[in-house]
């Protein structure tokens, strides 16, 4: 039985940071006029001026302790106002004489609701806070208060601290939503380079292997018209598949809430290594060791090793004998594209970028990627990958 009495309690618990703010601010002033009427906390409340209690009455006590709880519904988005309406009913149930009740713990919700909610004039308002509240000191003496100056203070400073603790609630508020937003531009600016560098890879390898196509094709087209078709052929896949890259990377950007289609992976090198053939270059491929299933971020940067190596190798050594070896380790998967002879003139020109988005890609994934001239000509590239890196 009281497990299905606790069961809505949860409920409500678990749902509340989810509930508009007015919602939440109506319960509470709802919570504390219901708590005001309960005999055995209803005289619970901060009190000053100790001045001689007199009856109130039932209509009179009603509407000063509606007066304390009811504006409560508004702390969050008029805090200035709920502070006005429940400070000056706070005042008159002083100064009247009335009896304590639980509804006066509103003033240090408004105090606290001020603090923390208030954007504009919050100096002002704390001066004619301070301001009011000296006269109604200044009041209550007059009425016969006892002279307690030290009561007054104390209670002026728990008053303040209630205050300054609602402003310390916003200002961490504060910060903690420009920290959210300092990561989300961090992110977004992650996620462009991320981009930019699949987008650099895919059109750079792709287009440059065209390139070369084109210029065979037309070789052929003068020398061996037979052949003049394979070359155009593998134009036309070189095409396809720098669309269906282009389409993957497009998929990402677009917020369908589909899963996107992922850029090729390890299990496509082969791939690259076959259109760098059907490009006119040379390329061995040797792959040693068992092949696991890795995660998406590792595989991706494998392919765009390879991917980045052969665009080099057709650039700068084209028709060079180029040598691609993968290495499935224990710990690491190793990759080396190696060419032989000497450097030429590019093909189609180069921003510079492949290779230093490859060292940022694998330094995030606490990988190495070593790239240079070989002593004895030609060029090496070399990476390592972490095995299960994410």
């Amino acid at each position: 039985m009281l497990a299905d009495t606790a069961a809505p309690i949860r409920a409500v618990v678990r749902q509340w940071p989810r509930l508009p703010v007015l919602v939440k601010d109506t319960a509470l002033a709802v919570v504390v006029a219901v708590l005001a009427f309960v005999p055995a906390i209803s005289h619970i409340g901060p009190e000053i001026g100790d001045l001689p209690r007199r009856d109130a009455g039932a209509v009179a006590g009603l509407v000063l302790t509606l007066a304390l709880c009811l504006p409560l519904a508004v702390r969050t988005r008029w805090p200035a106002v709920c502070l006005a309406l429940v400070g000056s009913a706070f005042a008159v149930g002083q100064v009247l004489g009335y009896p304590d009740t639980f509804g006066k713990m509103g003033l240090l919700l408004a105090l606290y609701a001020a603090g923390a909610h208030l954007a504009r004039f919050r100096r002002r308002l704390a001066a004619a806070v301070t301001a009011a509240y000296a006269v109604l000191a200044v009041v209550l003496h007059t009425l016969g208060a006892p002279p307690r100056f030290l009561d007054y203070l104390a209670f002026y400073l728990m008053m303040a601290v209630i205050w300054l603790a609602g402003t310390g609630v916003r200002r961490w508020r504060a910060e903690q939503a420009e920290r959210e937003r300092l990561a989300a531009e961090v992110a977004t600016s992650t996620e462009r380079a991320r981009i930019a560098r699949d987008l650099h890879d895919v059109v750079t390898h792709h287009v440059t292997a065209m390139v070369v196509q084109a210029d065979a094709a037309q070789f052929l087209l003068e020398a061996e018209p037979a052949r003049a078709g394979d070359g155009l052929s593998a134009i036309s896949d070189t095409g396809r598949r720098a669309l269906t890259e282009l389409r993957s990377l497009l998929d990402v950007l677009e917020v369908t809430g589909d899963d996107p289609v992922r850029t090729p992976a390890i299990g496509r090198v082969s791939d690259l290594v076959e259109q760098a053939r059907l490009s006119g270059q040379p390329v061995e491929w040797t792959e040693e060791g068992v092949s696991r299933p890795q995660p998406v971020d590792v595989e991706l940067a494998a392919y765009r090793v390879v991917q980045e190596a052969l665009t080099n190798a057709i650039k700068h050594a084209t028709g060079q004998p180029t040598t691609v070896l993968l290495r499935h380790g224990e710990e690491n998967l190793e990759i080396e594209v190696t060419t032989t002879g000497p450097v030429t003139a590019p093909v189609s020109p180069s921003g510079g970028r492949g290779l230093r988005g490859l060292r940022e890609r694998l330094r995030m994934l606490d990988g190495d990627l070593v790239a240079g001239p070989r002593p004895d000509g030609g060029f090496r590239v070399h990476a390592l990958i972490p095995v299960g890196a994410a």
